[in-house]
């Protein structure tokens, strides 16, 4: 019998369809420690963003030599060593497509968030103030959004944003097929400083350094909003939070952080940056796609697995 852990919460549908299609599912322990004894048992682990299935937990794992396969249950795989693991006979997959709705849809609430001035008039109001003259916004229809990283969450993105009568410009180190031909395509610097609002969509594996660092905020207009929804790595926070100190940019929309959960206090309570706690894919639809995704994953792999067995 297939064995299945299911390391970090997910939705519960899943495991209760897992079982009734006859697979051994557990769901893991709250410490993340134990996982090093769980994989022994293990044949296929799944984990969202909070377990990081390291080279010692691969390592573990192989003591045994069960675990074939780690599906992360969304769409960044940076908290797994994919090629360790891949070198070591074990596959990894991701649901890239389940939730690109859900993050594009939270980049734009960010967005106005800030062009509304949500954040301090939500606040002053629960002080008992009416400031109805202090908080002049500006619209989002006509702005340019500048969108780094073309992939399926960037073009869902870039249709919703288009659809408010935003302009169009991205950047991408891949060659997307389908792409809206009336979207511009520029390099890095010239999105930056055309940009009113600039949403990251890009992948942090592999990157080296940070994609915005001091050096790019300058680029930027200081009437911009930068939006981080894609890693926390791809951005230096003490370089963002000196460049609104400095009035550079006007404000920052962040759902990622460096270090999660996030400690910067400075950061967390910053009147011109919209926090949210990596909720990105945290709609329902997202996480019943997300179940329907790996199901269909654990069910190509039994079926590739009885091929092997019969030949």
């Amino acid at each position: 019998m297939l064995k299945i852990l299911i390391k970090d919460e997910i939705d519960s549908l899943v495991a209760e369809e897992l079982k009734k299609r006859g697979f051994l599912v557990q769901e893991g322990d709250n410490r993340l420690e134990s996982i090093f004894q769980e994989v022994q048992q293990s044949e296929i682990l799944i984990v969202r963003s909070t377990t990081r299935v390291t080279k010692k937990v691969i390592d573990a794992a192989l003591q045994t030599g069960l675990l074939k396969v780690i599906i992360r249950a969304g769409v960044g795989v940076d908290n797994i060593e994919v090629d360790y693991a891949r070198a070591k006979g074990i596959k990894v997959f991701n649901t890239p497509e389940a939730s690109s709705i859900s993050v594009a849809e939270l980049a734009l609430a960010h967005m106005f968030v800030l062009a509304r001035k949500m954040i301090p008039a939500n606040f002053t109001m629960r002080q008992g103030e009416w400031n109805k003259n202090k908080f002049l916004g500006v619209e989002l229809s006509c702005k340019t959004l500048g969108i780094i990283g073309m992939g399926r969450i960037g073009q869902v993105l870039g249709q919703k944003a288009g659809a408010l009568g935003m302009r169009i410009i991205y950047c991408d180190v891949i060659n997307h097929e389908g792409i809206d031909g009336s979207w511009q395509y520029l390099s890095l610097q010239e999105v930056l400083r055309q940009a009113d609002i600039i949403s990251i969509h890009a992948s942090a594996e592999g990157s080296d350094g940070y994609l915005i660092d001091e050096p790019q905020f300058k680029i930027m207009k200081k009437s911009a909003f930068i939006i981080n929804t894609a890693r926390g790595k791809l951005v230096n926070e003490e370089a963002l939070l000196n460049a609104l100190e400095k009035r550079d940019i006007a404000g920052a929309g962040i759902d990622v952080y460096c270090e999660e959960p996030c400690k910067n206090i400075a950061l967390l309570q910053h009147e011109r940056i919209s926090v949210t706690p990596h909720i990105g894919a945290s709609t329902r639809e997202a996480q019943f796609k997300i179940g329907l995704e790996i199901i269909r994953l654990i069910e190509e792999y039994q079926k590739s697995k009885n091929c092997e067995e019969q030949e």
